[in-house]
């Protein structure tokens, strides 16, 4: 119960309304927490994501989440559409006088590395003057954890400035603060930061490795797809994930042919991203290498390759498309059913037709959608038999798709609703 309250009075006082003597007091009561006391708190005064715990982990989720919205809007009800704004107070950088920003200043170099790392973030938001060169002296620190925290308030701050230094700081003996300066440069999103983190990306720790290939996906130019290339067969699975992630964010056509060899990787997870990588280029040389990996013995993968041919959208995906609707793991034939109506190939009537028996309710809608996107007359009889299904939502997604064909004389308003097929690839 003791624990609890501490927590509690700590929080409540990381949300309190901040003057220079409140800081302080929440910062001295910081410097003795738990490290997982301390990050809850952080998290509290920046409502940002963590910055204790393993270094390595104190990077921003970089992998996009896909989700396919296939259903059409239903006709907006009362009170839809409109946009109601609830500003709570100051933001936090609008909330920090003088006498605050010092009591931040004061603990840059306190032996907690979370209250540092509070502080430079802290910092960092308010973009005070002086704050830059602050963070630069930090980065010249004979220890290692301030180089870190100024590695740190440089990345956050985002100042054009911050170039030079950090990528100086790639080649510091320290790991934490490597990573770090990776991170920041790719916060910088400057191309003349992807010569500096080449290098990088054949450091000895996997995290440096990691971070390098996520801060080129950031910066996303073409011009780092050979060097993202080379590290696709990196030893650590974390490594590969990222530099498949990345390739997908620079989206080119150039990145295919590697991302192909990556669906062939012994960790699913990599697998599964380069799928989704694949999608994203939106290239019909995709189609090929990403049927086969609809039948991958990981459920993820196929779904993944599923929504990623419907992405590309070329007619060369429907065959593989058709076969995956009947496949034994639901999600994989919803996606599939998706990625046709997507595609809106003729040729997918008969396999969509098929589907709407199937003995899963949301591939049957997701079909029923699929064939209304199509617009094919061939689709009417396996509609109207789909209109009297056991299911409301397989029903009025037959409808909606009548309705598309022009085949439905009803003029009222269909509400729709097909659950949306989800692919989540986080490296």
């Amino acid at each position: 119960m003791m624990i609890v309250a501490v927590v509690l009075s700590l929080l409540s006082a990381a949300a309190s309304p901040r003057d220079s003597a409140a800081t302080a007091r929440l910062l001295a009561l910081l410097k003795g927490a738990d490290p997982a006391v301390c990050e809850l708190a952080a998290r509290s005064v920046l409502n940002q994501g963590r910055f204790g715990g393993d270094w390595s982990d104190d990077l921003p989720m970089p992998m996009p989440v896909p989700i396919p919205m296939p259903m059409p809007h239903a006709a907006p009800r009362l009170g839809e559409g409109v946009r109601i704004k609830i500003r709570h107070g100051l933001r936090f950088e609008e909330s920090l006088d003088q006498g605050t920003l010092g009591a931040y200043r004061v603990v840059l170099r306190d032996d907690s590395r979370c209250v540092r790392n509070l502080a430079a973030r802290a910092l960092s938001q308010a973009a005070a003057p002086g704050t830059y060169e602050l963070f630069a002296a930090l980065l010249r620190d004979p220890s290692a954890g301030l180089r870190e925290t100024g590695a740190l308030g440089m990345a956050e701050l985002e100042d054009a400035r911050g170039l030079r230094p950090l990528s100086d700081a790639l080649r510091d003996e320290d790991p934490a603060v490597r990573a770090m300066a990776a991170r920041g440069l790719g916060g910088l999103e400057n191309t003349a930061a992807i010569e500096p983190l080449a290098g990088p990306l054949r450091d000895p720790t996997p995290a440096v490795r990691r971070t390098a290939a996520w801060a080129l996906g950031e910066i996303n130019n073409a011009r780092a797809i050979d060097a993202l290339t080379g590290v696709l067969t990196d030893r650590d699975p974390g490594v590969r994930r990222m530099a498949a992630w990345a390739l997908g964010e620079i989206n080119t056509a150039a990145a295919v042919q590697p991302l192909a060899t990556v669906l062939h990787d012994a960790d699913a997870a990599v697998r599964r991203t380069a799928a989704w990588a694949l999608g994203e280029t939106g290239d019909a040389s995709g189609v090929l290498p990403l049927a086969g990996a609809l039948r991958d013995h990981d459920v993820a993968v196929r779904s993944t390759a599923a929504w990623a041919l419907g992405e590309i959208g070329n007619s060369q995906g429907v065959s593989p498309l058709a076969t995956a609707l009947k496949d034994t793991a639901p999600e994989v034939g919803r996606l599939a059913a998706w990625a046709l109506g997507e595609i809106q190939d003729a040729d997918a009537v008969e396999p969509l037709a098929a589907a709407l028996k199937s003995g899963d309710e949301d591939v049957r809608a997701t079909a029923a959608w699929a064939l209304g996107e199509i617009e094919s007359p061939r689709a009417r009889p396996a509609l109207e038999a789909a209109a009297d299904d056991r299911s409301v939502e397989v029903r009025n997604a037959a409808k909606w798709a009548l309705r598309q064909l022009g085949d439905d004389g009803d003029e009222q308003p269909v509400h729709i609703r097909v659950p949306r097929p989800r692919v989540r690839v986080r490296p």
